[in-house]
């Protein structure tokens, strides 16, 4: 079979492909073919790829990219561009909450049954070191029936890492400023957790006798609705259980002891006191949610 004359022959070596591989052009004088087509140089760091020309498709996606394709029937998202993270449906949208802001805590209503029951309320636990404020407090927050937090001042206090004030070293005005600003967070976190449905006690060695690390400080940065509960083990009790801590939390038996005459000084002052001297935690937790119902029924004057 012959071929028409000037018509070009077919390729040798199948579609589009020509001599030593080589793009297939045209053999004969008077037909040059199509000019090479160069690639577009890269495009710069940063600098976003230029759209396809008219009539040319786009480019793929980058390698370890999948494309994703809207679900059959469901037109894509207004500024989709077919490849990267397939965008939430529309109402599921995620984004900034409103929260309610913090204010002062007022006095909760009387809980319904015994105990504290639902009620959302805001705790300050006092004692001295070795009392059991720390493991008492976190136990009656976990096993409440709503959503309870529990701040500890001391906690708060160490996360000043370097440049940390230990009183241990002496209580000066710089230990004394990150006290103060301490106890100034955990009010802030205080009436933020209540302002959005959710309890909080926290802990200090709130002393009787001392203004600065007092009472008034408590309620200017939390609100009147604050019920304080004093935790007051005997000076025997306190002494072992300091003896089994640790690192800047542990004190001398000397300090210990002193804290806690001064802290007998709250017998008197109309603030419940327990004694927690032959209590176990479950007990000790059991004992202070009844004490708090009764602070809610009738509120010590403080």
């Amino acid at each position: 079979m012959q071929h028409a004359v000037g018509a070009p022959l077919p390729p040798p070596h199948g579609p589009g492909i020509g001599h030593v591989g080589r793009p297939y052009q045209a053999q004969h004088a008077g037909h040059p073919g199509p000019p090479p087509i160069s690639p577009p140089p890269p495009p710069a760091p940063g600098q976003a790829p230029p759209p396809p020309a008219p009539g040319q498709a786009p480019p793929p996606p980058a390698q370890g990219r999948p494309q994703q394709l809207p679900a059959p029937g469901q037109a894509p998202q207004p500024g989709w561009s077919g490849t990267g993270p397939t965008p939430p449906p529309a109402g599921q949208a995620t984004g900034h909450v409103q929260l309610p802001p913090g204010g002062p805590v007022p006095l909760p209503a009387p809980p319904a049954g015994s105990g504290t029951g639902g009620a959302t309320l805001a705790v300050l636990l006092i004692g001295p070191a070795g009392a059991g404020k720390t493991t008492v407090a976190k136990l009656w927050a976990a096993r409440r029936r709503v959503p309870t937090a529990h701040v500890s001042l001391d906690d708060v206090r160490e996360w000043v890492r370097s440049g940390f004030a230990d009183p241990q070293a002496g209580w000066n005005d710089h230990s004394e400023a990150q006290y103060r600003l301490a106890r100034r967070t955990c009010g802030f976190a205080a009436r933020n957790f209540l302002a959005n449905g959710i309890s909080c006690i926290l802990d200090d060695a709130v002393f009787p006798d001392r203004p600065v690390v007092g009472l008034g400080g408590w309620k200017r940065h939390v609100g009147p609705g604050l019920l304080p509960v004093v935790l007051l083990p005997g000076l025997e009790i306190v002494l072992e259980r300091n003896a089994a801590r640790s690192g800047n939390r542990r004190l001398s038996d000397e300090e210990v002891a002193r804290i806690h005459g001064r802290m007998a000084g709250w017998y008197g002052s109309g603030l419940p006191i327990i004694d927690n001297s032959t209590y176990d935690v479950e007990t000790t937790a059991r004992v202070l949610d009844d004490v708090l119902a009764r602070s809610i029924a009738s509120p010590p004057a403080w």
